[in-house]
């Protein structure tokens, strides 16, 4: 159980509350309302595997590095509270997961699983060499409505990308603000975050233009999918989620970055899932 919970923190388990919401709104989308027990529960299960394999092999990845920044040294690896065999194992096995997952739920969600993995594995690497990481993160969350999608549908369609897009603008967006904790150490190693580049204050500008793009194309999906006041609501609570989570960091006070990152944005993806999903179960 102490090794269980060990694993529970490195994957940081309770911000899957970020992505699942979002493939469930792909789901739901899809389906025009709930999409069924069976897809629920395979959806649930490629999340957790996607979302582990790729937090696993994070901090493989980032080991070395985690164990000289102070903010990170804290984390299993650095400690060795857990061995990097030990995770590399746990990796395979959640990748299988997803694999296992996703042909239960249709040949073509099988079909692109192994780009899927690729990507939100990727990840991991990107800060390395482009100060554009922010935004392959975003990609790698972007891909739980198109799965969701996906897994009911069985088939592709240029709707699920506009939420995707969505995701991707709303994830760059608060993972600068979290990633202006670490400038200081990110020049230092040579790292590509966008704060260490072009500064605090700045990158706390793009990263609210961001947003605003994030709600347009939200907006632009409402609209599409002819949704009703219900999500419209949903949508003005959200707008209210990231106001707040930008007044709470400044460029010369950081000390509730972790509220902004955490709190608001939970806060924001659970916001619009309920109120959507209750709108296509309801009204549609």
């Amino acid at each position: 159980m102490k090794r269980l919970f060990i694993v529970l923190e490195m994957i940081k388990f309770e911000h899957t509350v970020f992505a699942i919401p979002f493939a469930f709104l792909g789901a739901f989308l899809a389906a025009r309302g709930f999409p069924g027990w069976e897809s629920t529960l395979w959806i649930i299960l490629a999340m957790f595997g996607a979302r582990s394999a790729a937090m696993g092999f994070n901090r493989v990845v980032d080991a070395e590095l985690d164990s000289r920044n102070p903010r990170t040294a804290n984390r299993a690896l650095p400690l060795r509270l857990l061995t990097r065999r030990f995770v590399l194992v746990f990796v395979a096995f959640s990748s299988l997961l997803f694999f296992f997952a996703a042909w239960n739920l249709n040949p073509l969600a099988l079909y692109l699983s192994p780009l899927a993995l690729f990507i939100v594995l990727g990840y991991s690497y990107t800060k390395r060499f482009t100060s554009l990481s922010h935004l392959f993160l975003g990609l790698s969350l972007a891909i739980a409505p198109v799965g969701g999608w996906v897994a009911v549908r069985g088939e592709l369609d240029v709707a699920p990308f506009y939420i995707a897009a969505a995701v991707v603008f709303w994830v760059a967006g608060f993972d600068i603000i979290y990633a202006c904790q670490d400038v200081e150490f990110d020049r230092s190693a040579r790292l590509y975050s966008l704060p260490s580049r072009s500064g605090i204050r700045r990158s706390l500008q793009i990263s609210f233009g961001l947003h605003v793009v994030m709600v347009l194309l939200l907006v632009w999906t409402f609209w599409l999918f002819r949704l009703s006041l219900l999500s419209w609501i949903g949508l003005g609570l959200v707008v209210i989620g990231l106001l707040y989570e930008h007044s709470l960091v400044k460029a010369e006070d950081l000390s509730r970055v972790n509220a902004a990152f955490f709190t608001i944005n939970g806060f924001i993806s659970v916001i619009l899932f309920v109120f959507v999903g209750a709108d296509l179960c309801l009204f549609v």
